[in-house]
């Protein structure tokens, strides 16, 4: 096919050439892999200011994105590019053939660096997500900080550049720029730019933004980062957003606001369904491996049920997973046994179903409890390879599940369908949007529906809230640093553009 760029793929594009560091924020459809793949080719085999990149990406967008967007384009066919994936032999076998692009998965970072024994000289690097270097403790961050005095260029890639706040940009910006403009170390960059927040005692919990701070970031940055937003660029379908309400019975509620005040609650099972649940989840205990460092879901084993069911949540962080997991339906309790508490999210998603008739329904799960209850209630195929795609974009698919942390990125599902309805929802802004952006993205003809199930006076509503207070810091940060297309000469069409 022939590639006619957009304007603002030109300017982006030449955004990367320009600057041997470059980070570019661009919203979900924009088509920020054809944009660096063009600079790729320029730099590569026109200029030759680099040979050889890796490309780091999520594992769906190695796999499927990356080589579709090379093969797709008549002009991009002559980059030749491996697949570094599988398992560990033919990852090596990958790595030792002779190649221009390399295509890695970010969970493999670590393993590239310190453990596969291959001479790293990649004089490029592309982080595609690059928000998924965000934080300073992981081994990936830490493994590409030891190379990257090796690498000559690099670019970041990203929608969703502070999905937790502006606390994020510090880790993505010190492998770019070495800590050139947001410091050298996280704590000179909390002393600079943040104050306490919440604390106990002398101990700190959350950080914010000292007065002026954040346009002091904005401006800091603003030189080697440029961002674009579909809705400034695209011809986008209009997006409804709506709450479907639920509620607890009595009963249902004494059970949460115990577990939430004190931390630990007993009940009694009322039947054995969860029984069969259990032994599902036995079964398929190795859901969403891959993704492990984002779900940590308890889910690996299961034994046998006890009359008395006990849930005890040791600190906060497993309180707010426990009480997410009462507000869909079930819970897993101290012996990683699952416990039906109510079915109002179920009753609420089978109305969704019967009102959206023929249209295709995409359901956004998160526990596997919750999968696993959806399944027996309905008849879902969950979307996990290539084929389940293909199969959902050509409408043989009337109701899908996805993991957001394993279908959040890189999936074209706008052919299929125009409604997603969040049966659980999650604390992440970016696997939110990403997973929005599956089916509100360019090419959609149709009005795009994302339904929330709350269940009010649950933390729901908390979750809810967390999200659109993240979505107005990110949006703040991306409006900060928006590429000004003053768009004047021939190379760029000719006639002036105002973004």
């Amino acid at each position: 096919m022939k590639y006619i760029p957009h304007k603002y793929q030109s300017y982006a594009t030449d955004f990367i050439l320009n600057n041997p560091i470059s980070a570019l924020f661009l919203h979900m459809g924009l088509g920020k892999s054809v944009i660096t793949l063009n600079a790729l080719f320029d730099l590569l085999l026109d200029s030759f200011q680099v040979r050889k990149v890796l490309v780091i990406a999520p594992l769906p967008v190695v796999r499927d994105t990356w080589p579709s967007e090379i093969e797709k384009w008549d002009h991009l066919k002559n980059l030749d590019y491996e697949l570094v994936i599988g398992t560990e032999k033919e990852r090596i076998f990958a790595l030792k053939k002779q190649s221009s692009i390399y295509l890695i998965n970010r969970e493999n970072i670590n393993w590239l660096i310190n453990k596969s024994n291959i001479n790293f000289d990649f004089d490029m690097i592309v982080i595609d997500e690059l928000s998924s270097f965000k934080s300073h403790k992981s081994k990936r961050f830490r493994s590409l900080l030891t190379v990257r005095p090796k690498v000559k260029r690099i670019v970041g890639l990203t929608g969703t550049p502070t999905s937790n706040g502006l606390m994020d940009l510090w880790a993505q910006f010190r492998l770019l720029d070495f800590g050139q403009r947001l410091e050298r170390n996280i704590k000179n960059y909390r002393k600079r730019f943040f104050m306490p927040d919440k604390t106990y005692g002398q101990k700190v919990f959350s950080y914010k933004p000292k007065p002026g701070a954040k346009d002091m970031i904005y401006e800091l940055i603003s030189d080697i980062t440029i961002s674009m937003k579909s809705i400034d660029y695209l011809e986008m379908t209009p997006c409804i957003y709506d709450e479907v309400p639920v509620y607890l019975s009595k009963e249902e509620n004494i059970i949460y606001d115990q577990l939430k005040e004190d931390m630990i609650v007993s009940l009694t099972a009322k039947n054995k369904e969860a029984d069969k649940n259990n032994e599902l989840i036995k079964e398929d205990n190795e859901l969403n491996k891959e993704n492990n460092e984002l779900i940590k879901d308890d889910n690996d084993f299961i034994k046998k049920d006890r009359e008395l069911i006990k849930i005890d949540a040791v600190n906060a962080a497993v309180l707010s997973g426990k009480l997410l997991q009462i507000a869909n339906g079930a819970v897993y309790d101290d012996n990683k046994k699952v416990t039906n508490i109510h079915d109002r999210k179920l009753d609420a998603l089978e109305k969704l179903i019967k009102e959206t008739g023929d249209k295709p329904l995409l359901i956004a799960y998160w526990f596997n409890h919750d999968l696993l209850r959806i399944k027996k209630r309905f008849q879902v195929i969950e979307i996990k390879t290539s084929q389940d795609v293909i199969n959902w974009n050509n409408g043989k698919i009337k109701v899908a599940a996805i993991h957001p942390a394993s279908a959040g990125h890189g999936l074209n599902l706008q052919m299929g369908g125009c409604e997603i309805v969040w049966f659980a929802l999650t604390w992440s802004l970016e696997l939110y949007q990403q997973t929005n952006a599956r089916l509100h993205r360019q090419g959609q003809s149709q009005t795009v529906k994302i339904h929330h199930i709350i269940t009010k006076g649950t933390i729901d509503e908390d979750v809810i809230k967390a999200i659109s207070q993240k979505e107005k810091t990110q949006s703040n940060l991306i409006d900060a640093v928006k590429a000004n297309l003053n768009i004047t000469n021939d190379k760029y069409g000719g006639d002036t553009y105002d973004y």
